[in-house]
This record gives C-alpha cells, structure tokens and sequence, in this order.
C-alpha cells in the first residue's frame, strides 16, 4: 500500500492548493451531480454524495455551490449529463493504472487520455486489462504526529476498520467499503480529525520503480489528476521515499 500512501499524502496537499484557485472544485461539482443523480438528493441516504459533500467541504467550497451541484443531479436545476468511464492501462515499468472519469464528451476524453498515457511511457488498454490488481476499501489517512496509535487502533478497529499501518508520518486506516462510514464517523467522534477519508482502490500487488520510470510515472500522475475530466486516478507504483520526496519536491 505504500504507493498509494505516498500518492495520496501529495494529492492531499495538492489538492488544497488547487482549491485556491477554484480547480479542484470543478470534480467535486460533477461527482456530487452525478452521486445525486444516480442515487438521490439526500445525503443521509446517498453515502456516495455524503462523502462528496465531505470532500468538498474539506477544501471550503462554498454551500451554495454545493446545493446547487445537487439540484442539477435532482433534475431541480438544468444541467450536463456526464458519462462514468473507468480507463485502465499501463504506466512505466509495467505499472497498472486506472483512471475514472465524468466526461460529456467520451471521444475528445479518450484520446486525451490515450495521449498522456503515451506521452509518459505507458499504454491505454483494453477494459479489464488491470482492475482485477486493484480492491476497493475504505481508506481513512490520520496525521501520525496528532494522534496516539494505540487510541486510534482502539477506535478503528472497533468501529469495524480491517487495519491500520503507520507509513510516510501517517497512520492509513482501511476498512470494507460498507463499513467505511461508521469507522470515519466513529474516528471524528473521539476527536480525531482525518487528513483524507474516501472509498479507494488499493493495488493488491505493487511495482517498484525509480530512475527514469519514477519520473516519468509521477508526471504521468499528476496529468491525469489535473485533467478535468478524471475524478480518481489509482496505480499499483512503489517508489523509494527519498526519490519521491526528490521528484515532488
């Protein structure tokens, strides 16, 4: 898992800076469209727009744009239909990569996507080419400097979570995803305060990689991360924290 630890500490950070400047709300808008268009308006029966909610609320977007994200779900308000499409293909050094987008335009999408899979040493594949590397869980990420283990531990564990590992100054809870919301919700009640709290993929197996691959994978990242269309970006890469740190910098 510490691929995606690493990744999801840089993310976290990224996307606090990219909430500056209004980008990173442009993907909670659509998830929230599309989370209350396929399962309702009300996020105490909807868990998928709850955590949007939550997400968006993480990086101080304003409520109205909130409420108004749902209502175009609802149908109250006109407007975009986007399309879910999950791409998988292959990053550098035989790395696996799945990209999920909300797109209202699936042919521009797929050829930008295809075009920086090339442009950074990989490959678009064929649908099912690498999801079966990847499960789905809870993944609930606690600054390791602000909490003590054996309290967290307590908590989490029972609240339902599968395990909890300290890597990279955090501690990563994850648990299955039905059991996702009661271990958050259960963590912020004894008062600790989650760096990231969402439904994931985690690579079952992972590839480790540096020198050339190592860059040209994280530059492969962050495009796919930035391009508006992608919601969630997961890959099974494992590289040396010190070339990560490096690389990031």
């Amino acid at each position: 898992m510490s691929g995606h630890s690493k990744w999801a500490s840089i993310k976290h950070k990224k996307a606090k800076v990219d909430a500056q400047r209004g980008r990173v709300f442009t993907k909670f808008i659509r998830e929230m469209t599309v989370a209350a268009r396929v399962g309702g308006g009300d996020p105490n029966g909807n868990p998928r727009l709850r955590t949007a909610i939550l997400a968006a609320k993480a990086v101080n977007m304003p409520a109205d744009n909130i409420d108004r994200a749902i209502k175009k779900g609802t149908g109250e308000l006109e407007g975009v239909t986007y399309e879910e499409i999950v791409y998988e293909g292959y990053g550098p050094g035989g790395s696996a990569v799945l990209a999920e987008v909300l797109t209202d335009n699936k042919n521009r999408t797929v050829g930008e996507i295809r075009k920086i899979f090339s442009r950074h040493g990989g490959n678009l594949g064929e649908a099912g080419c690498v999801a079966f590397l990847f499960g789905k869980k809870g993944y609930i990420s606690v600054d390791a400097g602000k909490v003590d283990e054996e309290k967290l531990m307590s908590v989490a564990l029972e609240a339902g979570a599968d395990d909890l590992q300290q890597e990279e100054g955090v501690f990563a809870v994850t648990t299955a995803p039905r059991d996702f919301e009661k271990v958050r919700e259960a963590i912020v009640k004894a008062g600790i305060q989650p760096l990231s709290a969402e439904i994931t993929k985690l690579p079952k197996t992972t590839v480790k990689l540096d020198g050339k691959q190592a860059e040209q994978m994280l530059k492969m990242m962050e495009e796919l991360e930035d391009h508006d269309d992608v919601q969630h970006v997961y890959a099974n890469f494992d590289i040396p924290e010190e070339i990560m740190a490096a690389l990031t910098a």
